[in-house]
């Protein structure tokens, strides 16, 4: 009787396990074929360009890396521009000349690198997008320092030209050209301080360089450092992303390497997504995470002085990330700044809420005092049309309140992940009437009709895609670059 039992329950176990594998493939089936049930690729998701810039290509500083750059847009020209022909022409396809989203049709093509000398600079900065953007998204910030700062704006290597750029960059070429541009900026101008203002990958850049100084006892590179949705923090979610692409490997799906295929229509950013580019910023991100839990508290006083920018609601970053794994553990004696971006409370929008955005945050505003300066925008609760900054920490050396001479607009909700770099006046992502009919206005671009239509989604669509309290963060970053000591 036993001996039947025994086998009674072999047989259930291989039953169950090989029920499992069946289970297990016929879910992998689903989701390869949901993966590649989309557009097909195009010339510029499956040509290779050979000049942009890697850490093994021996450049010894910047002006060879704007050297390797010319080669790198002429090369794009040769095997993009001149070799593409569709079928049909399209209006909004930024790889066909003339074009409404063709970069060259812009005064400068925001997707290079660029160098704005000054004799005068009061100080140095160097300005870092974001994974699958271009130095456009830092323009206004160089504009509005153009005349104080010697200023770089550093192209990212696998960005500015063509999606597959990013298919095959690693962190640490990203990580190699920040310090080209770095030691450029340091030997322009010795002796006078030099600040850093990135955007989402580009913050985590800026963090990263100068961690890495740090760690092995270098000197520091940066006065301060401002950050915009900076990446300090992802989903986890984004581990899976070597996965998928080891997985396209293997079975030689191409359009497994990609999150997302779509229209080029962007003329500084990639609308197409690279399944490496997810990885290169998660493991940026866990890079940075074991610097800083490394870290001796005599180390943690050298970072330099940072300001951060960030919405509380983030699609793309983690925003409590921000708070629980960096902001918490600076020193106070450095004057770390953090301001927060409240959702819009206006009761209308307040009751479609899922959830309170802030109430994560708690738990770590419960210290008094935190060892920052930490300043909510927000809501006036008695004037829901009226923004005010509130001072959470530090109130004995600042006011508790301060109203602003700036709103929400009509039926905007929140800020998004994008939106902070761009003020109202942006003519390529703002909602202003722009009096250059020959250039796309993505700012403007939202239409009504039934989904599925369009190849533009809804969730691009109506991302908020500016920042209407710009003029805010711009008078806080004059506060922060205000204090210049020497290096």
């Amino acid at each position: 009787m036993r001996a039947i039992v025994i086998g009674s329950t072999k047989h259930l176990l291989f039953a169950a396990f090989y029920g499992a594998i069946g289970i297990a493939v016929a879910i992998l089936f689903v989701a390869v074929w949901l993966l590649n049930d989309r557009p097909d690729l195009s010339l510029w998701h499956t040509t290779y360009l050979s000049n942009d810039y890697h850490q093994q290509s021996g450049l010894a500083n910047f002006e060879q890396y704007l050297a390797l750059e010319d080669k790198l847009f002429a090369e794009v020209d040769r095997k993009i521009y001149r070799k593409y022909q569709p079928k049909v022409a399209s209006p909004l396809n930024r790889y066909e000349r003339h074009s409404l989203s063709d970069p060259a049709l812009w005064q400068q093509n925001w997707n290079r690198s660029f160098e704005w000398k000054n004799p005068q600079a009061e100080f140095g900065l160097l300005l870092l997008h974001g994974m699958s953007d271009s130095p456009y998204v830092i323009k206004h910030i160089a504009e509005h320092y153009q005349h104080q700062a010697h200023i770089i704006g550093l192209r990212l290597p696998g960005h500015g030209t063509i999606p597959s750029g990013l298919t095959n960059i690693t962190w640490s070429d990203l990580a190699g050209a920040v310090s080209l541009a770095s030691a450029h900026l340091a030997d322009k101008l010795p002796g006078k301080p030099i600040y850093v203002a990135g955007f989402s990958t580009g913050a985590a850049l800026a963090l990263n360089h100068e961690l890495e100084n740090i760690s092995l006892n270098k000197p520091q590179h940066f006065a301060g450092m401002i950050f915009l949705s900076p990446a300090v923090g992802l989903d986890p979610i984004a581990a899976g992303a070597y996965w998928q692409a080891k997985l396209g490997r293997l079975l030689g799906q191409d359009k497994l390497y990609w999150n997302s295929i779509q229209t080029e229509y962007d003329p500084f950013r990639y609308q197409s997504f690279a399944v490496n580019a997810g990885d290169v910023v998660y493991r940026l991100t866990l890079r940075n995470q074991a610097l800083l839990s490394n870290l001796t508290r005599q180390q943690y006083d050298k970072i330099p002085p940072i300001l951060t920018f960030q919405s509380v609601v983030d699609d793309t970053v983690s925003s409590l990330s921000v708070v629980e794994r960096l902001y918490q553990h600076l020193p106070a004696s450095k004057g770390h700044q953090l301001v927060l971006f409240d959702v819009n409370r206006k009761h209308s929008l307040n009751q479609l809420m899922l959830n309170d955005p802030l109430n994560p945050f708690a738990p770590f505003w419960l210290t008094t005092p935190l060892p920052y300066r930490l300043s909510l925008l927000e809501n006036d609760l008695q004037q829901a049309d009226v923004v005010q900054v509130r001072e959470l920490a530090n109130t004995d050396q600042f006011a508790d309140t301060q109203t602003l001479a700036l709103s929400w607009p009509r039926d905007v909700y929140s800020l998004s992940h994008l939106a902070l770099p761009f003020p109202v006046e942006d003519t390529l992502y703002g909602p202003l009437v722009s009096e250059e009919s020959d250039k796309i206005q993505i700012g403007r671009g939202i239409y009504q009709g039934e989904r599925g239509v369009l190849s533009v989604t809804a969730a691009d669509m109506l991302r908020q895609k500016w920042n209407p309290f710009y003029p805010y963060m711009m008078s806080r970053m004059d506060e922060f670059t205000q204090h210049r000591p020497s290096m």
